[in-house]
């Protein structure tokens, strides 16, 4: 073999290392990717029972049902559409009918959103920003004149678990 032969030989091994590796990072990647859709997309365009999703929106006044086991059953609106949403676990503390979430999650064979986590806001004046983003791109925002996630306003103090 020549040394032109074995340097070929060295470059198509490394390559194909290369790429063994990126394949195998971008297939454990695309585990925990997730999309962030409002409800009227997944009307218009339901993912896969077996991709994870972000859905964000509002929680529909007057769906809130609270089963057994922490089990709860609410509707995630933009207010042309809304989801069903099943959730079992401990809700965040500030979550509550008219207020803004994101649940993360799997849209389940029967179009119920089946979340695994959900995250509220966390203050009176904040709305996750794709939540804001989606409202604005359909023109129902309505802005308050508030600070939003865009716009934070001055943190308050953190207190302490104790307090």
């Amino acid at each position: 073999m020549t040394r032109k032969q074995k340097r070929l030989f060295s470059i198509g091994g490394v390559m194909m290392v290369l790429a063994v590796a990126a394949g195998l990072v971008l297939t454990a990647l695309s585990d925990s990717i997730a999309f962030f859709m409002s409800p009227t997309d997944i009307a218009e365009k339901a993912p896969s029972p077996s991709q994870r999703v972000r859905l964000g929106g509002l929680v529909e006044e007057g769906s809130v049902e609270r089963g057994a086991s922490q089990t709860v059953r609410f509707r995630i609106t933009d207010t042309v559409q809304s989801v069903p949403v099943t959730f079992t676990g401990l809700l965040p503390d500030l979550f509550r009918e008219g207020q803004g979430v994101v649940a993360e999650g799997t849209l389940s064979p029967d179009h119920v959103f089946v979340a695994d986590s959900v995250l509220a806001k966390h203050d009176e004046n904040y709305m996750p920003k794709e939540v804001e983003d989606d409202l604005k791109a359909r023109g129902l925002w309505q802005h308050t004149g508030e600070p939003t996630a865009s716009a934070p306003a001055t943190p308050a103090p953190h207190v302490g678990a104790g307090a």
